[in-house]
């Protein structure tokens, strides 16, 4: 039987392939402060490739902008995309720029994140290429002057990509707390669909964010998480415990334990039908959707008490009691 050798070029490209698929990410600018930042997660074996930098694919220019290249995700357009940027070009201008000089001709495969300066204004863009794996999209938005792109490709559904959006503009203290909360509206199972079977939303995560005055490739603030592929860890729960030993954002977020002991939801992920486990005191019991639409509303006793929730997506389950308030997400599987 022949060996057959690969041309350095094709390994480099499939090595290069596999690598590309990161899957759910966040940019953000905040116009106020000038901070930029960038945030993502993958089912992706970074010790099996060799990468110690979980962040690869953000990349952040002080008081100028945040760039998220994923997808087939390729060194040259991202070094690209940088260059455009410090020329002045705006997002929206980098990613038409990024389409039509692809450095591989095939930017039907690329997924981009885009935020930036121009002087005094500030805008946002994103691109997701038709040929990305399913599911994908990507949403932009903006709320009190901060700019934000999130994308995915190879997720659950679009409900990954509107819990991140939720979480990002509910949660309280500065932009790397709203990056984190964000990366916590996709923790749940299969997140990256690839990830299901290990039992977690991905492999790695990362969130970093630069101050203006910050160098390039030196930002203040970096935290990032590799796991391997069937260790059964976390990765956004792991980071989630790097950001709390440096960080401080203020009012609870919505996984946190409140002044009464927490209540348990079961299964998570649920096909429909789940149950709530009060462990002390009655009170009442409440689900909204990511829209923040109320969805249920019950009294709710010690013990055990079933629920059903028709429509598949991603909920926030919120529990009050004379003790204070407590909530969780719950995935409702039902597809």
């Amino acid at each position: 039987m022949k060996n057959i050798i690969l041309p350095f070029f094709i390994v480099i490209s499939f090595y290069s392939s596999i690598l590309a698929q990161d899957t759910f990410s966040i940019v953000a600018a905040d116009s106020s402060t000038r901070e930029v930042g960038s945030a993502g997660a993958s089912c992706v074996d970074l010790f099996a490739f060799g990468y110690t930098d979980p962040s690869f694919l953000g990349d952040l220019v002080p008081n100028v902008g945040s760039i998220n290249s994923q997808a087939a995700y390729l060194p040259t357009n991202q070094n690209n995309a940088r260059t455009r940027m410090l020329a002045g070009d705006s997002p929206v201008t980098i990613i038409n720029w990024l389409i039509a000089n692809d450095a591989q001709s095939n930017p039907q495969t690329r997924q981009y994140g885009i935020v930036g300066f121009n002087g005094t204004t500030t805008s946002v863009a994103g691109y997701t290429g038709i040929n990305c794996m399913n599911y994908k999209n990507h949403i932009t938005g903006s709320i009190n002057g901060i700019y934000y792109s999130i994308q995915g490709n190879i997720l659950l559904g679009q409900n990954i990509l509107d819990s991140m959006e939720f979480m990002f503009r509910n949660a309280s203290g500065d932009l790397s707390c709203r990056l984190m909360a964000a990366l916590q509206g996709a923790n749940v199972v299969g997140a990256d669909t690839r990830c299901a079977s290990n039992g977690t939303s991905s492999l790695f995560a990362f969130l970093k964010v630069s101050q203006p005055t910050d160098t390039y490739n030196n930002p203040s603030f970096k935290i990032g998480v590799r796991t391997n592929d069937g260790a059964n860890i976390e990765p956004i729960d792991s980071l989630q415990t790097l950001f709390n030993a440096q960080k401080n954002c203020g009012s609870a977020s919505i996984n946190s334990p409140s002044t009464f002991d927490h209540f348990v939801i079961y299964p998570n992920p649920s096909d429909c039908d789940f149950t709530i486990k009060l462990p002390t005191e009655s009170g009442e019991m409440s689900v909204v959707d990511m829209l923040g639409r109320l969805i249920l509303k019950s009294k709710i006793q010690v013990g055990t008490t079933t629920f059903s929730i028709d429509n598949p997506g991603v909920y926030i389950v919120t529990v009050s009691t004379k003790g204070g308030n407590s909530a969780q997400k719950i995935l409702v599987d039902a597809y």
